[in-house]
């Protein structure tokens, strides 16, 4: 087998065993902007299907045509190693406000997925 080849089977049995160590739903962040504040709440997969989008364009159509919507509140928490991940703190009401944004969030930290 030539280098070339053992690389990149390497490459593609590195690709399966991340697949498999990834968790089966995701969440993905939004940044909701307000007058007053910002706070950064996190959907799955299943929740960014229901709202029929994964962008935050989708989060924001579904906010302003229920009015509202509950998510999950997320912020910087120590895991019980110690290592900082961003994770659900609380399930909070989003009202739809004519001055409301809705941004994409991408953090550092390990993402913790909500229940």
């Amino acid at each position: 087998m030539t280098r070339a080849a053992r690389a990149l089977a390497g490459a593609g049995l590195a690709a399966a065993w991340l697949a498999l160590a990834q968790p089966a739903a995701s969440e993905t962040l939004f940044k909701i902007v307000t007058v007053k504040d910002e706070i950064v709440v996190g959907l799955n997969d299943a929740e960014l299907a229901e709202i029929g989008g994964k962008d935050a364009g989708a989060l924001a159509k579904a906010i302003v045509a229920k009015g509202s919507l509950t998510l999950w509140q997320y912020a910087v928490q120590r895991s019980k190693e110690g290592a900082l991940q961003q994770a659900p703190l609380r399930k909070i009401g989003v009202l739809a406000n004519a001055s409301l944004r809705v941004e994409p969030y991408t953090t550092p930290y390990k993402v913790v997925p909500h229940e």
